[in-house]
């Protein structure tokens, strides 16, 4: 399996995002009168945003961006545990959104880039808006990837087979020759699905889904990786 270009998810699998946007999180719950932790609250939006989606995607709604998709998130779980009025402040709102700007990358990422470039194409596959990827990986990820798809350029949000079909076309090579790294387990079922080979970075403990496009490999972060791939690329 002569895996020669790997294409990386951004949103928790490069990015920390967690780190990076529980706190303003945090404060935000500490100023109002509720017992809803920070934990609820996130799993709460994560889970909401990764609905809205994949809801524009079954409703052929196209692309309609990746962060109103999280303003949409964060607004319907902030009713959703009676914060109403924070809903209705449109200052708390663009200051949630405002932490999207500064998402940090997991201290095992920068350090494995430069190994994994030696050996392999480095492009990002996101789900993230043109705009908002490139000042990311300007000033957040400061990373000369091969190149930088998002999403938008076909319309639907990952998993949609049409994603993998476009980036392997647009990068003019066979999806045997791809393999699709992601700490989300439903990107990576998708992109096996296209015949990408699959990276699944469980990050966070969690079992994978009940598929036959099982991964190819499964780590924990980005410190044995290469390592992996190398192992991979070699049967």
């Amino acid at each position: 399996m002569p895996i020669k270009t790997l294409t990386f998810d951004l949103f928790g699998t490069i990015l920390d995002l967690g780190s990076s946007l529980k706190p303003h999180i945090g404060d935000m719950l500490a100023a109002q009168d509720t017992a809803v932790t920070t934990e609820e609250f996130w799993d709460r939006q994560r889970a909401r945003q990764r609905l809205e989606q994949f809801q524009d995607s079954l409703m052929l709604q196209g692309h309609g961006g990746y962060l109103e998709t999280v303003r949409r998130a964060y607004l319907h779980t902030l009713r959703s545990f009676g914060l109403d009025h924070v809903a209705q402040d449109g200052n708390q709102v663009d200051a949630f959104m405002a932490q999207w700007q500064g998402l940090r990358p997991f201290p095992d990422v920068l350090p494995a880039l430069p190994i994994l470039h030696r050996n392999f194409r480095l492009v990002v596959l996101s789900n993230g808006d043109p705009a908002f990827l490139e000042h990311l990986v300007t000033h957040q990820v400061p990373w000369n990837f091969n190149d930088v798809i998002s999403v938008s350029a076909v319309g639907m949000f990952k998993p949609h087979p049409t994603v993998y079909q476009y980036a392997a076309h647009r990068l003019g090579t066979a999806s045997r020759d791809l393999c699709m790294v992601s700490s989300n387990s439903f990107d990576v079922v998708g992109a096996v699905a296209c015949g990408y080979a699959g990276a699944y970075v469980n990050r966070y403990g969690m079992p994978y889904e009940e598929t036959p496009f099982r991964p190819s490999l499964q780590t924990t972060d980005f410190s044995d990786l290469n390592d992996a791939l190398q192992a991979l690329s070699a049967r």
